[in-house]
């Protein structure tokens, strides 16, 4: 009987083939083929239009992400683009740019402030007062742009999805997907941007651009602002400072200082570069320095005949607070005590403009080569040195009958036995500029250390690395209490470029110091 059965099988198989049709599937899986056809299809078709709907709305933000509107007396133009980190720059030209850390997400916002507009620049020009009426209107005018500017951005991202799917699909409901994802991705992106604003970060702009103009566009540290009242206002000042300086036109205005505010600049290691002298000078004039502090490796051997390059001192016509580094000499220090307007800290104290300060030279004179920072260690013998010359500094600052704000040393290695001493201690030493609070003493006040980049970029030095080592140098601004209350970072590129970078930092409690300390580099 079986074998009845399997004749007959192989008799229907036989005449199958030889009608040419397949085979009749087992019941239920061509319905399992079909089902896995379709889902492929589907997750198919969803990756597509997904693909569609962010090329789509990147391609839209780019095209159409970009209005005109006045701000102030300016013409100027609001650009969003996608990006990893957000921000704002504020471009200012010829002037320079300012970098704002305002807000998180995938979209930057550039401004860029063009034209002033003819009529408004006479009234400017006529009437002095209306600078300031204009700048007024500036914080409502860059919300209404913004506002203007989203949404022209989400109808330009949607627009060009749709296009694009229609262009790639052919179907209205699957274009109709598309443009929705586009509408969704990039209201979120732009809504992400929104709730992370930051109004405080107009307080601390990153300024590229001149140097000259530096002062005048990030504006006094006095304004410091912790509201949204107060942002407006900022807000205003930079407009406000910038019409100036296109309607002025024999010179740059810099804001006045508010009562009470001491400026200071922190220079260190300029190792016989006279381009250190030319910043130091176009420094002191637009900050309004009060005073220059130097904390040593003024030369690079301490020879006799470097002691003419300290001559530039005199041509500051400002107090100059000096103390001698481990490439200086005592015939170095000499020199620059002849100086009229010099002051030589040697385990002693000065009041200048306000500021007690006191300073200690480096115990070592190591002019060889081998000691600078590229390639000196510190061994047991010389870090018992450093310390012993910070505990010496520390009993004077202990016996001054007045209470000291700045303790200099040249080696940051001197500065622990600093702590709790005073509230700043100013370092170089190290050609590496870094910020950081010394470990506090129980029952005694923070304390502070800042420690300087090379302002001479290391000398010849500066020219050993695949880069040429950058110029830095500080202004400080203490105020009335003579307490640190912001600080100006100045970087300038090497030998042969010509780069500025100015950064601006707050200290919101001035007597605890900056609220995110750094560790410095290990002393070399």
């Amino acid at each position: 009987m079986d074998g009845q059965e399997n004749e007959q099988h192989a008799n229907r198989d036989e005449g199958a083939s030889a009608t040419g049709r397949a085979p009749r599937p087992t019941p239920g899986s061509d319905g399992a083929d079909r089902t896995g056809r379709r889902v492929l299809r589907a997750t198919g078709v969803t990756l597509a239009v997904l693909v569609i709907a962010l090329v789509g709305a990147v391609l839209g933000v780019l095209a159409g992400g970009r209005v005109s509107t006045d701000i102030g007396p300016f013409q100027a133009d609001l650009t969003v683009a996608p990006a990893m980190g957000g921000g704002t720059t504020v471009d200012i030209p010829p002037l320079g740019a300012l970098l704002l850390d305002s807000h998180d997400g995938p979209t930057h916002l550039t401004v860029e402030l063009g034209a002033l507009d003819q009529s408004r620049t006479e009234a400017l020009l006529d009437d002095p007062a209306s600078i300031n009426r204009a700048s007024q209107s500036a914080v409502h005018d860059v919300r209404e742009g913004v506002l203007r500017l989203g949404l022209r951005t989400l109808a330009s991202a949607v627009l060009v999805t749709l296009l694009l799917a229609l262009l790639v699909f052919r179907d209205t409901r699957r274009a109709a997907w598309a443009g929705g994802l586009a509408l969704v991705i990039t209201a979120g992106s732009l809504g992400a941007a929104a709730a992370t604003i930051r109004p405080e970060s107009i307080e601390e702009p990153r300024y590229e651009g001149l140097l000259v103009n530096a002062p005048a566009i990030v504006g006094d540290a006095r304004r410091i602002a912790n509201d949204y009242s107060r942002y407006a206002e900022q807000l205003q000042r930079i407009v406000g400072n910038v019409s100036q300086l296109y309607t002025t036109v024999s010179s740059l205005p810099v804001y006045e200082p508010a009562p009470g505010t001491t400026r200071v600049l922190h220079v260190s290691d300029m190792h016989l570069n006279p381009t250190g002298w030319q910043l130091i000078r176009t420094v002191v004039e637009q900050f309004g320095i009060d005073v220059v502090i130097d904390t040593g490796d003024i030369t690079d051997w301490g020879s006799e005949p470097e002691a003419s390059y300290v001559g530039s001192i005199g041509l500051l016509k400002k107090p100059y607070v000096y103390i001698r580094g481990n490439h200086d000499s005592g015939r170095t220090a000499a020199a620059v005590a002849r100086q009229p307007n010099a002051i030589v800290l040697n385990n002693t104290t000065t009041t200048v403009a306000g500021l007690t300060i006191a300073g200690i030279g480096d115990p070592r004179f190591t002019p060889d080569k081998n000691t600078s920072p590229a390639g000196s260690g510190l061994t047991r013998q010389t870090a018992d040195q450093l310390i012993g010359v910070g505990d010496q500094l520390a009993a004077t600052v202990g016996s001054s009958p007045r209470p000291v704000d700045i303790a200099l040393v040249h080696d940051p290695a001197s500065a622990g036995p600093l702590s709790g001493t005073c509230p700043l201690v100013l370092a170089g030493h190290t050609h590496d500029r870094q910020v950081s609070k010394l470990p506090e003493v129980p029952g005694k006040g923070p304390t502070q250390l800042m420690v300087q980049g090379s302002t001479g970029g290391a000398g010849l030095r500066g020219l050993e690395g695949e880069k040429p080592t950058p110029l830095s140098m500080t202004v400080l601004y203490f105020d009335k209490d003579k307490l640190l209350q912001a600080y100006d970072d100045i970087t300038v590129g090497g030998t042969g470029q010509a780069q500025v970078n100015l950064e601006r930092h707050v200290v919101e409690d001035p007597k605890a110091g900056a609220p995110v300390p750094v560790t410095p580099t290990p002393t070399r």
